[in-house]
């Protein structure tokens, strides 16, 4: 298949997204609903296309303290082209620190829902990678449950070795969805999506995902509202999972303090003009 000449402009479509370096990343300033449509519109533009897929990340604290701990780690991010800030405490310190401070928090738990609601407008599909069968199963059946004119061709576990990778993508590539939801954890899952954007043109976007498909199908619950709100959902997952967990945050958490409020810069980019798919 032949692709289709584009613009500049169009090959870097992220570009007119202004970012703020918070906590040693370039996180993107902008919404979610400004996020689900953006990345909407991006993948169904590169449809019938033979271009890279772009490929879409989130940071939290525990992302921060890693980037700073692992060259090698933080070069994943800063290939990714756009970052998100999945958690509140780098939006309260772009309020307290930056000129162009984060409107609000980003999560992709929350986002899945934001574009699987628009997606049927443009006949969107979604493939879905990770968490366990029995998960990543009833991930599925609940997202069709609530979205039933939403379409997703594929999904398969997370649990492969080396050995079947290239099996993995080339069933993600025959089924050439818009969107590949990846949640296999960070950073293993950037580091698959970089590792294989090559290999899976066609595919219109990848975004990765987290711990999405283990809320989604109802084995994990969400923080209370106001603990979400006031940037304590950590603190109600320890709660949860206080063995899997406790130890991660009291090792990340400190450090993720000190890297938001030492290195977070006052960039002051400008907003500038929207990308053309986002003049609605």
């Amino acid at each position: 298949m032949l692709s289709k000449r584009v613009s500049p402009a169009e090959e870097k479509p992220f570009s007119a997204v202004p970012v703020e370096t918070i906590g040693g990343l370039p996180i993107a300033v902008i919404d979610r609903a400004m996020s689900a449509r953006l990345m909407s519109d991006i993948a169904r533009a590169r449809r019938n296309s033979e271009q890279l897929p772009l490929v879409v990340t989130s940071a939290n604290g525990q992302v921060l303290s890693m980037c700073a701990a692992s060259a090698d780690i933080r070069s994943l991010f800063l290939r990714a082209d756009l970052i998100h800030a999945d958690g509140m405490p780098i939006v309260f310190a772009s309020r307290l620190l930056c000129r162009a401070p984060l409107p609000e928090r980003v999560a992709t738990t929350d986002l899945f829902h934001d574009v699987a609601k628009i997606a049927p407008e443009y006949d969107m599909r979604f493939y879905m990678l990770g968490a366990t069968p029995a998960v990543i199963a009833a991930a599925v059946k609940a997202a069709r449950a609530l979205y039933p004119r939403l379409q997703i061709v594929g999904y398969r576990d997370g649990y492969f070795g080396p050995h079947e990778e290239r099996a993995v993508v080339e069933a993600i590539k025959v089924a050439r969805p818009d969107i590949l939801w990846l949640g296999l954890g960070a950073p293993v899952e950037l580091a698959f999506a970089l590792r294989h954007r090559d290999a899976l043109r066609g595919v219109g976007l990848i975004k990765t995902a987290g711990g999405l498909f283990d809320f989604l199908s109802g084995k994990n619950r969400r923080a209370p509202a106001w603990m979400q709100s006031v940037g304590l959902e950590w603190a109600y997952r320890i709660w949860l999972e206080p063995r899997r967990l406790a130890r991660r945050y009291i090792m990340t958490n400190p450090h993720a303090i000190f890297l938001l409020l030492t290195q977070t810069r006052r960039t002051g980019i400008a907003q500038g003009d929207l990308v053309p798919e986002q003049r609605r």
